[in-house]
């Protein structure tokens, strides 16, 4: 089973999540897919492995067969090359490396080269076996990165997602074609407003999905009248306890310290499956 674990907005307990329930499974595949700020790694201190580079394909340009003629230009729609006054630029941060520019040059004029956006990072804690992703400083594109990351997933082994706050592409790259998603928020206005995001966000992509509430009891119930209303399950409330805070500043997961929840979260994990084998 393919799980990602995503939040309308940073700082509502995503990675507590993941990291906690990914402890209390054992044998599972956990991939920080937030590549911007991975922290996963923090709370598991793996053993670190392999590294490889990851790269994007980009347009080079050949002096000598190029007229700038600009039809590369005309077809790139995300302003990665431009022709003006016949002078060629070539903006490599904002290409998607689709190769289009390649096809269209009518003197062949235009190659591939790889550009580096950033790395991949393998480890082990246990019997969990840990891989994240490190965004090179200034990229603009996450998307691509995650995507290499997801190309680590063992097909024969449970897989949970870390995928990046929010509903840009990076968190839709993430969590699309999850088999199901854990939205966390916490009881408060601005953790329904951005609940309610990224509820259209899954429900767009037809990603079967459930809320946990973390931080319980230091806000209201707007949240759960709203997945009520809505019919979203409520899988676990994780309650605003100092404790949980205090091994969380320490960067220890709280499973290690408060074994209770281990119980609580394989209970939920064999609900999901029941959900999503309905």
């Amino acid at each position: 089973m393919i799980l990602s674990i995503a939040s309308g907005k940073g700082g509502t307990g995503k990675t507590t999540v993941a990291v906690n329930l990914a402890l209390s499974l054992g044998a599972v595949r956990l991939i920080d897919c937030d590549v911007e700020e991975p922290n996963c790694h923090i709370f598991l201190k793996p053993e670190v492995g392999a590294r490889e580079d990851v790269c994007i394909m980009v347009p080079h340009r050949d002096e000598s067969l190029c007229d700038n003629c600009g039809k590369c230009a005309d077809f790139c729609r995300f302003n990665a090359l431009a022709v003006s006054s016949g002078i060629f630029m070539s903006f490599p941060e904002l290409c998607h490396g689709c190769g289009g520019c390649i096809l269209v040059c009518p003197n062949g004029a235009l190659t591939e080269e790889p550009r580096s956006i950033g790395e991949i990072l393998h480890g082990s804690c246990g019997d969990i076996s840990v891989s994240w992703g490190l965004l090179n400083i200034g990229e603009a594109m996450a998307t691509p990165l995650i995507a290499q990351l997801k190309n680590k997933m063992d097909p024969l082994q449970d897989t949970i997602l870390d995928a990046p706050p929010g509903t840009s592409c990076a968190a839709i790259g993430a969590v699309i074609e999850s088999d199901f998603c854990i939205l966390v928020t916490e009881p408060t206005p601005f953790g329904l407003n951005d609940l309610t995001l990224a509820v259209e966000m899954l429900e767009s992509l037809s990603v079967p999905h459930g809320v946990i509430i973390n931080r319980d009891g230091i806000g209201d119930d707007k949240v759960e009248e709203y997945c009520e209303r809505k019919g979203i399950p409520i899988l676990l409330r994780i309650p605003h306890d100092e404790r949980i805070a205090l091994l969380y500043s320490e960067g220890m997961p709280f499973v290690d310290d408060m074994p209770e929840y281990r119980t609580m979260f394989a209970d939920m994990m064999s609900a999901i499956r029941e959900m999503i084998t309905k």
